[in-house]
């Protein structure tokens, strides 16, 4: 059967896949990064990792994979095909391309940024598959963006588009490891609202889910930190949406599982901000932490379409 490789390389985990052309999930599997052992182990259990699921899919699929597409965090070369910047991965200029394509007997290999690569799969089969241009904003540790058009990702120029988290919302605020001060991360992010929580709750384990939980409770130290939040993160969508104009603003990450609890208040305060904007739908991310995975294997086909058209 017809397949690629699809490998999403997060700083603790690897989630992959074997992906046949309609998009059905042939072979799932989770591996550690490694990362403890340095950044050359990473890369070696990156490699390790593709060569055993071709051979998976060698023995069980009938066939080798055609192609593979991988995800990583930091900032990506894709048309170098170089990691060129990854901190919790210890990395800088990787190129990791070529290595793996080089393991795997010279296939094609796909690179790219994971939340770009998230943002495509939750364009094309998840929750902006009706929306002609979207803005993709998981809130995990950090913030990131994927700007959705037509059906691909925008890039950008240099390939930093998206990176809304660096938007300075509060310019007097706290320092960002990017080096600006007030950045909209500091803030909104599920690890800048754990940070706050466990802060004001005076419980160092507590974190966004907690502080998730203390909202819908009634609690007001944590209604507090929570408004806080949603707050700087309509002050940053709406400058999104302004220089954007998407017909949906597609929010996922570790804090958009707290649904209603954060989209209602959030719908609210992005309305009470604009003015000439038009509002786009907000809504929840469909596919979890399977996006970067599935976005992978989307690369990894256009790909081989790619490759295809040149050869005709």
């Amino acid at each position: 059967m017809r397949h690629v490789i699809a490998l999403d390389v997060g700083g603790t985990g690897m989630k992959a896949a074997l992906i046949g052309p309609d998009g059905a999930l042939l072979h799932e599997a989770r591996r550690a990064t490694g990362r403890e052992r340095g950044a050359d182990a990473v890369v070696r259990s990156i490699l390790d990792f593709a060569a055993d699921l071709r051979a998976f899919g060698r023995d069980h699929l009938g066939e080798s994979a055609l192609a593979a597409g991988v995800a990583i965090p930091g900032i990506v070369d894709s048309e170098e095909g170089i990691a060129v910047y990854a901190s919790n991965l210890g990395w800088r200029d990787v190129p990791l391309r070529a290595l793996l394509s080089e393991r795997l007997d010279g296939i094609p290999v796909a690179l790219g940024h994971d939340v770009r690569t998230g943002g495509l799969a939750e364009g094309r089969i998840g929750a902006g598959r009706e929306a002609d241009r979207f803005l993709f904003v998981p809130l995990g540790t950090g913030i990131a963006g994927a700007i959705g058009i037509g059906g691909a990702i925008e890039a950008g120029a240099h390939g930093y588009a998206g990176e809304i988290g660096h938007c300075v919302i509060r310019p007097d605020g706290p320092l960002c490891g990017c080096g600006q001060r007030g950045c909209l991360e500091m803030f909104a992010s599920a690890a800048a609202v754990s940070r706050a929580w466990a802060e004001a709750s005076g419980d160092p384990d507590a974190d966004a889910a907690d502080c998730a939980k203390a909202v819908e409770s009634g609690h007001p130290g944590a209604i507090a930190v929570w408004n806080d939040a949603v707050d700087a993160l309509a002050a940053g969508l709406v400058t999104a949406l302004t220089l954007l104009d998407p017909r949906a603003l597609i929010i996922g990450g570790g804090l958009a599982e707290a649904g209603e609890t954060l989209f209602t208040p959030l719908r609210a305060a992005v309305a009470e901000r604009v003015t000439f904007q038009k509002v786009p739908a907000i809504v929840p991310a469909a596919l979890g932490d399977t996006a970067g995975c599935l976005g992978a294997g989307l690369l990894a086909w256009d790909l081989i379409a790619t490759d295809s058209e040149v050869t005709a």
